[in-house]
């Protein structure tokens, strides 16, 4: 299904997906935090996604009201993104899924030690 699709969904699950959708930006959006980052310094935060996706997905999440970019006229370029209040609003949703995760594999390790062999 195609992002504008799912944005166009009745179903405010599938329309989350339409915008959070895919294993970069949540990620992203962990990775700038509650900090203003250039460019290349969210890059190399995260060395796994490349400059070309990396500069895509921002584009999406700016659009998606998430992300600001603020641009610089200087030599050389620098542009700088911040999250907006509703992306800022996603941090504590993150740090939950973080939360859950770690409490899964925690369980799991519980349960995989504590089974007979």
């Amino acid at each position: 299904m195609k992002t504008d699709q799912l944005l166009a969904s009745s179903c405010a699950m599938t329309r989350t997906m339409g915008i959070l959708g895919g294993k970069w930006k949540p990620l992203i959006i962990w990775g700038i935090g509650q900090r203003r980052i250039r460019f290349g310094q969210l890059a190399a935060h995260m060395p796994l996604i490349s400059r070309k996706v990396l500069a895509e997905q921002l584009k999406e999440l700016e659009e998606a009201g998430l992300i600001l970019r603020e641009a610089f006229n200087e030599v050389p370029p620098r542009v700088d993104y911040s999250l907006t209040e509703n992306g800022l609003r996603l941090l504590p949703i993150l740090q939950s899924l973080c939360a859950w995760t770690s409490s899964c594999e925690a369980a799991a390790t519980t349960a995989s030690t504590s089974c007979p062999g």
